[in-house]
């Protein structure tokens, strides 16, 4: 018989967690495996990246200042994944505790005051001591920033990941005097790495901060499909026993993921649901028809992300595109969706956009794959965006509602389309 373990009124017995706790797990090692933010011991096909990266740093450890590096590759590339195995081996060689390694994700840190404070607040070992989250000025913030940093000798190689999200929101003034730090510090230097998924953002930066960045740049090549399964076969021999994730298996998953620009993160997350899917179902082998589940999920699942971090003009577009499929308007031009989201603005509050910003706007949505836009000709009638969207109706509506701003316009319709013949 089952123990029974009292929680308040209840036992373990009553909890609908009861029939699950005792399954067996498919998983033979822990899960987080098939996660993109586990470092394994080696990197398959970024040998070279890494070997570069190495070479650039290897001064730090002698003291110098290395280099700053710009890295550029797609998402799920490796990008990531290269500095934190860098960072790993930078500990094991940094003898001499010189080396100070940090890790910023700017689409998390993305303010130039957040960024700066908490560079800050690494070296501050006191908590009553540390930099407030608001309430001083940003050249202040750096101020600090530099005493706490030339206390000692040291070299501090700042990672910027998703460098490119606090340019577009902020633009490049927190690069500059990140750039330009080491001209105020006597005894300490900084190197900066910084990680794009934007080949082209350093169109947008100042020309003395393109020049102060750009020392060193690697771009990252998209993995392949046979590429893919070594990464994948490498983390199912961690993760499983032999014959749980068949070749077959791992051979459809990298095939998937190598079309969706070979993004191994995607690969990653394919096989840990897939495996998951398999383990519900008390499978002890993971099937295609598991993996094929797996990949409506995961593909709705990364709609709903990408739909949340939209800024709120690109939600308003959105639910605007939304509202009018809801009514049968399922082909819209410009001005009609500019219409709807002007409509929006009135409701919530919003400053609306010009006309042409919007067009790029929807262009970016497009990009996503939110929206399918695609221009269509009238002859000497002109041009004009055919708009579409292609994410599923209710469940972005729903996501979208939940924004406080948005929140406004529940129950909001919009009026059908009357064709004259």
């Amino acid at each position: 018989m089952a123990p029974r373990f009292e929680m308040g009124e209840r036992t373990l017995e009553d909890s609908i967690f009861q029939s699950y706790i005792g399954t067996k797990s498919i998983f033979r090692m822990d899960r987080e495996i098939l996660r993109p933010s586990y470092i394994p011991v080696r990197l398959p096909h970024r040998e070279t990246q890494i070997e570069q990266l190495a070479q650039i740093l290897v001064p730090a450890l002698k003291g110098e200042r290395p280099s700053n590096v710009l890295m550029f590759g797609k998402t799920g590339t490796g990008k990531t994944a290269v500095v934190r195995y860098i960072e790993n081996e930078l500990k094991k060689a940094d003898l001499q505790r010189l080396v100070h390694y940090l890790y910023l994700n700017c689409e998390i840190v993305d303010t130039p005051y957040g960024i700066l404070q908490s560079v800050a607040n690494r070296f501050v070992e006191n908590l009553n001591q540390r930099i407030p989250f608001t309430g001083l000025s940003t050249d202040r913030v750096y101020g600090m920033l530099v005493e706490k940093l030339d206390e000692e000798r040291r070299i501090v190689i700042l990672v910027l990941d998703e460098i490119d999200k606090t340019v577009t929101k902020n633009g490049d003034d927190v690069l500059y005097q990140l750039l330009k730090i080491n001209d105020d510090l006597s005894r300490a230097r900084v190197s900066l790495i910084g990680i794009s998924n934007d080949l082209k953002f350093t169109e947008y930066l100042d020309p003395r901060v393109r020049s102060r960045l750009s020392d060193e740049k690697m771009v990252f090549p998209p993995y392949n499909a046979e590429e893919l399964f070594d990464i994948l076969a490498q983390r199912s021999r961690l993760a499983f026993d032999n014959g749980t994730a068949p070749d077959g298996v791992l051979s459809l998953i990298s095939a998937l993921a190598a079309q969706e620009h070979g993004d191994a993160r995607r690969a990653l997350d394919l096989l840990r649901v897939a495996a998951e899917l398999a383990e519900r179902q008390g499978d002890d082998t993971i099937t295609e028809e598991h993996v094929q589940r797996a990949k409506n999920k995961v593909e709705l699942d990364t709609v709903i992300e990408a739909v949340k971090s939209l800024p709120t003009q690109s939600k308003l577009i959105l639910l605007g595109i939304v509202l009018n499929e809801e009514v049968g308007n399922t082909k819209l031009t410009t001005g009609e969706v500019y219409t709807t989201y002007r409509d929006l603005c009135r409701r919530t509050g919003v400053t609306p956009l010009t006309q042409r910003r919007i067009t790029d706007l929807i262009s970016e949505l497009d990009m996503l794959g939110l929206v399918h836009a695609r221009v269509k000709s009238f002859g000497r009638g002109g041009r004009t965006k055919e708009i579409q969207g292609s994410v599923p109706q209710f469940e972005v509506k729903r996501i979208l509602e939940r924004d406080e701003i948005l929140a406004e316009v529940h129950g909001y319709r919009v009026k059908a389309q009357t064709t004259i013949i």
